[in-house]
């Protein structure tokens, strides 16, 4: 995801034959995650191949639609607007959740902000704050590094704070874009997959505990808030398919769904669902 176009693919094997792969599209914050489980399913199921490629949920979801996907990872729901092209053509369709996901809002170390209330969050992300003047001691403009807006993130997060972003605020094409901007910009804020952090890509940045009112303060890298769903900024993490392809994509459905899909999820900064 160091490109201009969020696009990571996994071939395993030829796909030369359409109908022994399956053609995975979609979520950026899950496509990691993906092809480390189609590499491992691989090994376990070697006659079936597995096709991985990024580019964002509403990417994924339409490329189920038009047939060019059997699933289409999102980390967001489906929109009713999504809903309803399905319905025209017919097409009925399925999902599981196979993983949950935090947002972290993270910040470089060089800054002397480390804990943020949800109230601030969205005055910043709408650009009501410009200036880190407002909120610290230092003197600098705020800049937003955010995600495109055919992206289930940045959905989530739009939806959760119930805002409009600032636009001025940057359109990154993926987490590891936003990751590598605020390493050079130590006035920046982002947002990004929890699991980006864990994986050690954030050296030099701090992710920012959240909390609303007077409620606790929470990191989104803590595994048990998460697990008691205490963190503000959790979601799951879907798959859809069409419900005529389940047979043929059950195999790595059951398999993200063991344990060792779950063992997977957790050392990639994820975590399975209770």
């Amino acid at each position: 995801m160091r490109f201009i176009f969020p696009l990571i693919c996994i071939f395993i094997g030829s796909c030369s034959v359409d109908n022994e792969t399956i053609k995975i599209k979609g979520s950026d914050t899950e496509v990691n995650l993906a092809v480390l489980m189609a590499e491992q399913f691989h090994f376990e199921t070697p006659g079936l191949l597995v096709s991985v490629s990024g580019g964002g949920s509403g990417l994924g979801i339409a490329s189920l639609l038009n047939g060019n996907a059997d699933i289409a990872n999102s980390s967001r729901s489906i929109k009713d607007s999504e809903l309803k092209l399905f319905k025209n053509k017919g097409i009925e369709i399925d999902s599981i959740a196979f993983a949950q996901d935090a947002i972290a809002f993270v910040v470089s170390d060089d800054l002397p902000f480390d804990s943020v209330d949800t109230e601030t969050i969205a005055r910043i992300l709408k650009g009501e704050f410009k200036n880190w003047s407002s909120l610290t001691s230092l003197n600098l403009p705020i800049t937003i590094y955010g995600r495109q807006s055919n992206s289930g993130t940045y959905d989530y997060v739009k939806s959760s704070l119930k805002i409009n972003f600032s636009p001025h605020a940057m359109q990154m094409n993926g987490n590891a874009q936003i990751i590598e901007a605020l390493k050079v910009d130590n006035s920046g804020i982002g947002y990004v997959s929890a699991g980006y952090v864990l994986k050690g890509n954030a050296t030099g940045l701090k992710t920012l505990t959240v909390y609303q009112g007077n409620s606790k303060a929470i990191s989104p890298l803590d595994e048990n808030a998460i697990a008691s769903g205490d963190y503000l900024f959790q979601r799951p993490l879907f798959q859809y398919y069409r419900k005529v392809d389940y047979e043929k994509i059950k195999p790595f459905l059951d398999f993200e769904q063991s344990e060792a899909g779950a063992k997977i999820i957790q050392q990639s900064g994820y975590y399975p669902i209770q």
